[in-house]
């Protein structure tokens, strides 16, 4: 029994000892919460040897690592499950089996997991290497419908591509720039980008940049300038051929596969997307507005394959935002399957939070929660997409 802060009988409590006492929220143990020196007894009266303690300075797995059952923590939070086997911890053995090594102040060295490690680390799955395609493909995924998860397709698939083992370029031709804010790449006005590339002629070597964190995928982005491209690629010779040709200058033999993200329309810039790829990838939302456009673009692309590119077809097509609650969305997915047969991709993707969170954070779903139903989802397609690749190249 205590009185005043004092145990009957005079022995001191934990806080009189000098060992302050704090609960571990959420799994993670704080700055305070190892004993501070050898020989300390602890609340359950065990004599710990001396553990560095883990603060401020010390190496921490990144925030986005996802924790246990595959969920990040929130920022900043260190997340004990996330390291994997074999990480160094609260007294664990060093390299040699000997004490654990000590940073300077006596805290302890803590391995940084990068987010595609991490991000591997959780899918799981027997395969670390996709298959490789004959050559390099070039997919356009497009529809224009706005907000039926173009971007959030082309940033995800690519992510899933490259941590399996392919190279990836995504070219943003969106003036809103939101391919390029997942992946955290420079894009404000004034930065070199496809729009130097569209009306100026650049290289387009010149713009792409790698993404941090997952090896083998890099970004060519679009600034607010591509906005003004529709209008100034007008009186331009060769207008819908001049992303064509800048694929074509480029240097592609390391790449497995280009992802072109258009903007939600019909102009120029979709047109030229068109003319640059082989494949045709359209996002389908499970709503009934959805399919009306559909048959607008699938016109455009006959349009295109006839008098432009004769090797255009449409590859993919990925059924998005769906929400098993609702009779509709069950209903638009067999009417589509229906019509389009295994052209449709059997994953969908369901309507997601973290989905729409990942972006605000600079990332793909995939390394931003792992374990959410929206990047197994993405998983699965990009799966689909990788091994479907030589009966497509047949088909086409």
């Amino acid at each position: 029994m205590r009185t005043r802060g004092r145990l009957v009988g005079g022995a001191a409590g934990p806080s009189e000892a000098g060992v302050p006492v704090h609960a571990a929220v959420g799994g993670v143990v704080g700055p305070d919460a190892v004993p501070e020196r050898a020989g300390a007894v602890t609340t359950s009266g065990v004599v710990t040897a001396a553990v560095p303690a883990v603060g401020p300075g010390s190496a921490a797995v990144p925030s986005n690592v996802p924790g246990p059952g595959g969920v990040p923590g929130p920022p900043g939070a260190a997340s004990p499950a996330a390291a994997g086997p074999g990480a160094a911890g609260p007294g664990a053995a060093g390299p040699d089996g000997g004490v654990p090594e000590e940073a300077t102040g006596g805290q302890q060295q803590v391995s940084a997991i990068s987010p595609a490690q991490a991000a591997l680390a959780a899918l799981g799955g027997k395969e670390r290497e996709w298959p490789r395609p004959a050559s390099c493909r070039v997919i356009t995924i497009a529809n224009q419908k706005g907000g039926v998860g173009k971007t959030t397709t082309a940033v995800n698939l690519a992510a899933c591509l490259a941590l399996h083992g392919r190279q990836v370029l995504v070219v943003d031709l969106d003036p809103q720039g939101n391919a390029s804010t997942a992946f955290d790449v420079d894009h404000r006005a004034g930065t070199p980008s496809v729009y130097n590339v569209l009306v100026e002629d650049q290289p387009l070597a010149g713009i792409v940049r790698q993404v941090a964190g997952i090896p083998g995928l890099y970004c060519a982005p679009a600034t607010i300038d591509l906005a003004g491209a529709e209008i100034e690629l007008v009186p331009l010779v060769a207008r819908e051929a001049r992303l064509n040709r800048a694929l074509g200058s480029y240097d592609a033999s390391g790449l497995d596969y280009i992802l072109i993200d258009c903007p939600p329309s019909l102009g120029l810039l979709t047109v030229n997307a068109l003319v640059a790829a082989t494949e045709v990838l359209i996002p389908i939302q499970c709503e009934y507005y959805a399919l009306e456009g559909l048959e607008q673009l699938l016109r455009t692309v006959e349009l295109v394959r006839g008098h432009l590119n004769p090797e255009l077809f449409v590859s993919t097509i990925l059924l998005t935002m769906y929400d098993g609650r609702t009779r509709l969305a069950s209903q638009v997915a067999e009417e589509v399957r229906e019509h389009f047969g295994d052209v449709v991709l059997g994953a969908v993707i369901p309507r997601s939070v973290r989905v729409s969170e990942a972006p605000s954070y600079g990332q793909s779903v995939i390394t931003y929660d792992p374990g959410s139903s929206g990047a197994q989802a993405y998983l699965d397609a990009a799966r689909e997409v990788a091994f479907r690749a030589a009966t497509l190249g047949q088909a086409g």
